[in-house]
């Protein structure tokens, strides 16, 4: 299916955000149960987003417990939200109970010592009276956060809790049909910002100004929110692959890669690579390269089905001693990498031979994850490449749609010559 606008019309049904709303907080509540949780305490941004439905701002991310949101039961969720912003909660989110709105009790990156100390147990009166009130009072509690001041005073007040991450983790991983094609919108920008990023590279800019434009043609799409990175690595800095950009200058023939690590939109995030070669045609061994990188990324993606196990997919990847000489699978984490996308840049499931070879998890239809491939010559170029992807039930959607086939050639010098020895 294509993607329709961004904007809600009245004369075209297109993203449904109040079903969005409806299942995620009601897929969240079932997992709750189904694990056998009373309530759960959320501090990540992606679980407060996903049963609150409200934003996390960029200078709140990364902190948690300046905001935070509870479920409890079968009630209305409730946020906890910093200061008196909660005010703007209850005038643009109606879906939150206005009496559901409360101020947050702090500490984090905050107050310390004695401070925390005091602040923490006001934060977990709050926890204990929401679950009082919505009579689950004394049950198993889910958090997906815990911090070592936490740790003592819920000790000291006897509160039963576990592991809430696994939970949300769970819900998280199985997207409707809005999610899915919130999913698509996100895809169609990645495939124009690499299309703006062909045009605008050229040898003589840097890894910066590179950066600089694509974070600037991305913000200017309605709809975004956040541009997590813009990785632009050239020349020896794509292998190993350290994952930054720098002020190095692009050269005549240097292999260049940009990938689009969590563009935002609407809260839903992308991961899309692509490689590019400015100035001239790629060597031979460059293209050879690339095709092995290219052959292990539609491998694993020809293993995706329902019913298929991380497993699987993680398989159809050589081992890290294979393919670079490692001892360890860890020393090559991420090389061959696959991850769930949503509202956070890790949903389930994410694939690694690390672990899915012990520890598989099973694909199932609404799953949307990414997988990626590199390869390369240290400190001399690498490639990488990504496909984002749904899966159906009787087939997989591929929603990034920049040219993947081969190293994509920008502005070609004709009758450029490779001096034996270069």
């Amino acid at each position: 299916m294509a993607n329709a606008g961004m904007v809600a019309l009245d004369w075209q049904q297109r993203i449904n955000w109040d079903r969005v709303r409806k299942y995620r907080l009601e897929r969240a509540r079932e997992r709750m149960k189904a694990h056998g949780l009373g309530a759960m305490l959320l501090m990540y941004d992606e679980n407060v987003r996903y049963v609150t439905s409200t934003l996390t701002p960029g200078w709140n991310r990364l902190k948690p417990g300046l905001r935070y949101a509870m479920l409890c039961g079968d009630d209305a969720p409730v946020l906890f939200e910093q200061g008196d912003i909660g005010f703007q909660i209850q005038r643009h989110s109606p879906w939150i109970p206005k009496d559901h709105v409360r101020y947050s009790y702090a500490w984090i990156k905050g107050a310390a010592g004695p401070a925390s100390t005091m602040q923490v147990k006001k934060f977990t009166n709050a926890v204990k009276q929401e679950m009082k009130k919505a009579n689950v009072g004394g049950a198993k509690l889910g958090v997906d956060f815990i911090d070592i001041n936490m740790l003592k005073v819920f000790a000291d007040e006897k509160i039963d809790w576990t592991d809430g991450m696994t939970p949300m983790m769970e819900a998280r991983a199985i997207k409707n049909e809005d999610e899915q094609e919130a999913l698509r919108m996100v895809g169609a920008i990645g495939d124009a910002a690499h299309w703006e990023f062909m045009e605008f590279l050229k040898p003589g800019r840097t890894e910066n100004q590179l950066t600089a434009h694509i974070m600037q043609y991305l913000y200017s799409v309605p709809g975004m929110e956040d541009v997590e990175d813009v990785i632009v690595s050239s020349g020896p800095n794509t292998w190993p692959n350290w994952r930054n950009f720098s002020d190095r200058i692009v050269k005549p023939g240097d292999i260049v890669f940009m990938d689009l690590a969590a563009l935002t939109w609407n809260g839903y995030k992308s991961c899309y690579y692509r490689t590019y070669c400015a100035g001239k045609e790629p060597s031979k061994e460059q293209k050879e390269i690339y095709a092995t990188a290219l052959k292990w990324l539609y491998d694993s993606i020809k293993a995706v089905k329902v019913g298929a196990t991380t497993k699987d997919i993680a398989s159809k990847w050589p081992s890290a001693k294979e393919a670079w000489g490692y001892e360890e699978e860890d020393q090559a984490a991420a090389n061959l990498w696959g991850h769930g996308l949503g509202l956070a840049q890790y949903d389930q499931p994410v694939i690694s031979r690390i672990w899915s070879l012990d520890h598989p998890i099973e694909i199932k239809e609404g799953m949307v994850f990414a997988l990626e491939t590199q390869h390369g010559k240290r400190f001399e170029w690498g490639v990488r490449i990504e496909e984002m992807l749904i899966v159906h039930k009787d087939k997989i959607e591929i929603i990034s749609n920049f040219p993947v086939e081969q190293i994509t050639v920008v502005n070609p010098i004709t009758g450029y010559s490779t001096l034996a020895g270069r």
